[in-house]
């Protein structure tokens, strides 16, 4: 590339994305290509192509301003409280730097477009987390972005659909049909990972956002849990040829048997099964892994080095994995396959299963409970029971293995099945597929995912300081037929301390302490606050309409403690005390 072809290019890209630029002053000082195929990915994807840049640096400038402000490894050797407020922190942080992204990008979207999260990750504990670990800030179920008179047609629409019980997503699909408007649905996770980013570990956290050409047939808010296998698409066309039904459920010998006819001569040591581990997670995997080893494959554990030449983890992270899924030669031209089995929460398992029409894999899925007492296939089992059933209890009894259970426990799981029936899981069949949470048969989807840290799968660096004030971060677009990594050079357009508070929310300022009553007031401040509520303090917000309640008693001290609550209160009457008009959607409980 010529000087002036490279000057063009940075010239194109900053102008394409300068909403996002100009929003988190950032000076893009160069931009480096790396396509799949000869073409631009905008030119396969279903989005204008500003928009899938802007998509593409909104990801860049999650991953910058969640690793220089979100206290990357401050949770290292902290007490419990301390570690899971560094997580808090870092998840508040990305949450409101991919808002503010995808708020500024959406003022191009062609005028009867939006952009709604469908699914978002934060809201449930992980395994050996306690409650209040899970009520992370996030970008969850309904947060529209679109130009404003859409964004209000279509929140109402959503307030519908989430507070009466007779509207369901069909009838909603079908209003916003009837009225030309086009809803793109997206499954976000803005910190993936969060655990090692607080602890400081060198590879793996991530943005992930999946933008969808139409909603998901999501119709509340939903995070638990989804078994998941992805293997080469080869490998499930060689099953196909030989009459053997491959998905979640099938033995994982006909799995292996299938892997061999597809890969004549492999050696069972040369297939790699990359799975969760770790103590908490034995009673749900460890009679897949015993399985597994049982047929001689490589069961992949913390340290093993990827192509890459990088060292996974296996601790957390199931999205990453699926693109390392496929098959090489190693140097002495064995062939090597790389699969990966077990489970993970439902949007990073939609995220991976949608990649299935982006990367040459196949992704097959089953519904979960919370629950992490029983093995894989029991699971699967019994989130196909009816809850409404009359022998309900004695069905899931026997998945049990016959034992006498207790009436809390039949609730808890007769409450996890109805939770997943009023969200519109598409529950009662074998296996699921990423078609099975969009409304039309022919679908598509764009990927974007920035890189806060390295990638063992595919090699991506993480954020790079260049030189003070200037720092490379590298994304990945993806889309059906194409994909592209990007490394964009940034450079900070003030010093870092100030810009800082160009990627922290209003209200963690405040919180630690900024003083609000000295800062100058913009009418911007109603929508990012509003926005922050909406992020940070979900649980705590009753809508009404245009209005929303605030109800700090709903709010868990171990998950914001008391005093960070009484400065927001403050803050909060303060501006409804000074500034009525611009705050008149709020109210205080």
């Amino acid at each position: 590339m010529t000087d002036t072809e490279k000057r063009n290019l940075v010239a194109q890209w900053a102008f394409d994305t300068r909403p996002v630029l100009l929003r988190f002053h950032l000076w893009l000082e160069d931009v480096e290509v790396e396509r799949a195929q000869t073409e631009p990915v905008s030119a396969f994807s279903f989005t204008p192509r500003g928009i899938a840049r802007c998509l593409a640096m909104t990801s860049a400038a999650t991953a910058l301003g969640t690793r220089l402000f979100g206290d990357y490894g401050g949770g290292a050797g902290k007490d419990k409280s301390t570690y899971n407020q560094v997580k808090k922190g870092a998840d508040a942080i990305s949450a409101y730097v991919m808002s503010e992204g995808l708020w500024h990008l959406t003022r191009t979207l062609p005028e009867n477009h939006a952009i709604m999260v469908s699914l978002g990750e934060g809201l449930m504990p992980k395994a050996g987390e306690t409650p209040e670990m899970g009520a992370n800030p996030l970008l969850g179920f309904g947060r529209v972005y679109a130009r404003p008179e859409v964004a209000r047609l279509v929140d109402r629409a959503v307030r519908r659909l989430l507070n009466d019980p007779s509207h369901s997503f069909e009838d909603f699909y079908a209003w916003l049909q009837k009225r030309g408007i086009t809803v793109w649905g997206a499954a976000v996770d803005t910190l993936e990972n969060t655990s090692r980013f607080a602890e400081g570990k060198p590879t793996g956290p991530m943005a992930v956002f999946h933008l969808f050409d139409s909603p998901l047939t999501m119709s509340r808010p939903y995070e638990s849990y989804m078994g998941s296998l992805t293997v080469p698409r080869a490998v499930a066309q060689s099953a196909e040829r030989a009459s053997v039904l491959l998905d979640y459920r099938t033995p994982r010998r006909q799995v292996v048997e299938a892997i061999e006819a597809t890969y004549p001569g492999i050696r069972r040591e040369n297939v790699h099964v990359w799975t969760l581990r770790g103590k908490s997670r034995v009673a749900r995997l460890g009679k897949l892994w015993e399985e597994w080893k049982s047929l001689g494959v490589d069961l992949v554990e913390d340290g093993w080095k990827a192509p890459s030449g990088v060292e996974v983890f296996t601790d957390s992270g199931t999205y990453a994995p699926t693109f390392l899924v496929g098959s090489w030669k190693d140097a002495e031209g064995a062939t090597h396959v790389f699969l990966t089995d077990g489970y993970a929460a439902t949007a990073e398992a939609v995220q991976a299963a949608s990649l299935s029409e982006v990367l040459d894999v196949e992704t097959t899925m089953a519904p979960f409970s919370p629950s992490f007492e029983l093995p894989c296939d029991a699971e699967g089992r019994i989130m196909q029971l009816d809850p409404a059933a009359p022998d309900f209890g004695r069905k899931l009894a026997e998945v049990f293995g016959g034992r006498e259970l207790d009436v809390g426990k039949v609730e808890s799981y007769a409450e996890a099945i109805r939770e997943a029936q009023t969200s519109n899981m598409p529950l009662g069949r074998r296996v699921l597929r990423a078609a099975d949470f969009l409304p039309e048969k022919s679908w598509r989807v764009l990927a974007s995912t920035g890189y806060m840290c390295d990638d063992p799968y595919t090699g991506s660096p993480g954020v790079t300081k260049v030189r003070d004030g200037v720092y490379r971060v590298t994304t990945r677009l993806a889309t059906h037929s194409a994909s592209a990594e990007i490394a964009f050079t940034f450079r900070l357009m003030e010093p870092l301390e100030q810009a800082r508070h160009v990627f922290s929310p209003l209200l963690v300022r405040f919180m630690s302490g900024v003083d609000h009553t000295q800062r100058p007031v913009k009418i911007s401040d109603s929508g990012r606050i509003r926005n922050e509520l909406q992020t940070m303090f979900s649980q705590a917000l009753e809508h009404d309409r245009e209005k929303i309640r605030v109800h700090f008693d709903r709010v868990d001290e171990k998950v914001v403690p008391r005093h960070k609550q009484e400065a927001v209160r403050r803050v909060l009457e303060w501006y409804k005390a000074n500034h009525p008009v611009w705050f008149s959607w709020l109210e205080l409980g």
